[in-house]
């Protein structure tokens, strides 16, 4: 069995789920190129743990609304994908040989970061999927050793997924959201920290990457947190030194969303 690549998608806004957007395209048409993965792992934005690394563990995971005041459609929405007990098990024993703080958590469903990406790309829910939280105070360079500790998954038939935003300025995206504004233009402050991470994700620049609070223009205005970044350093970590990066879909989603995804092999 060849090895699956490692994905990183931008979530975006959770109302993506329900809305047409070209991103919501692309997620529909994800899972049809790729090969069918015997179980999924996310590294997601909003399973977040300090000082440890988090893998949830439960059988029949349920399905969080963490956020408020989008359509009352998406609280109505399930993503009814099983957990992977045994797996999370050897994610745990896996990470803890490579020296990380690792345990499984129980009674910790999806958050958005995980099944509304999901249930556009595998609607049927029948692929088990497991759960890695992030650690934003630990910055790029843990959460790349964090993927590379996951990459023996990947010749398993496990698809390796970080989900988090490839830009994430709440303050500027709710208020383009509460106003409606989906085709807002976007600012050149967005659009320059996109393209000086496309272009070095691309070559591989894995130093200017884990550097990119200082070297990238507009970082803090796209991040003033790190969290939503950091599933892109996984997905980076868990395909290797030697990876090739691919990007396979590129928009924006009220302006200042960049819903970028990269494929790593």
């Amino acid at each position: 069995m060849a090895s699956f690549p490692s994905l990183f998608i931008s979530h975006g806004s959770p109302d993506i789920a329900i809305a047409e957007t070209e991103a919501t395209r692309f997620l529909r048409t994800l899972a049809a190129n790729l090969p069918r993965p015997r179980a999924i792992v996310v590294a997601s934005a909003h399973f977040e743990a300090e000082n440890r690394v988090l893998v949830s563990g439960d059988e029949r995971p349920e399905t969080i609304y963490d956020f408020g005041g989008f359509d009352r459609r998406l609280y109505e929405m399930r993503y009814p994908a099983p957990g992977d007990p045994a797996l999370a098990g050897r994610v745990v024993q896996a990470l803890t040989d490579d020296g990380f703080a690792a345990e499984v958590a129980t009674e910790r469903g999806f958050d958005h970061g995980t099944w509304v990406p999901l249930i556009l790309a595998y609607p049927d829910a029948d692929i088990p999927v497991v759960q890695i939280s992030v650690d934003p105070a630990q910055g790029p360079s843990h959460h790349l050793a964090l993927g590379e500790a996951l990459k023996p998954l990947r010749d398993e038939g496990i698809l390796v997924v970080g989900s988090g935003s490839f830009t994430h300025n709440l303050r500027e995206a709710f208020a383009r959201i509460q106003q409606g504004e989906r085709q807002a233009e976007t600012p050149a402050w967005v659009a320059e920290f996109a393209n000086w991470m496309s272009e070095r994700v691309i070559a591989g620049d894995r130093e200017a990457l884990t550097d990119y609070r200082a070297r990238a223009p507009f970082a803090v205005e796209n991040h003033p947190t790190d969290e939503h970044l950091m599933p892109l350093y996984v997905a980076i970590g868990a395909a290797g030194a030697d990876a090739t990066a691919r990007k396979l879909h590129g928009s924006r989603d009220f302006g200042v969303l960049s819903m970028e995804a990269f494929t790593f092999a």
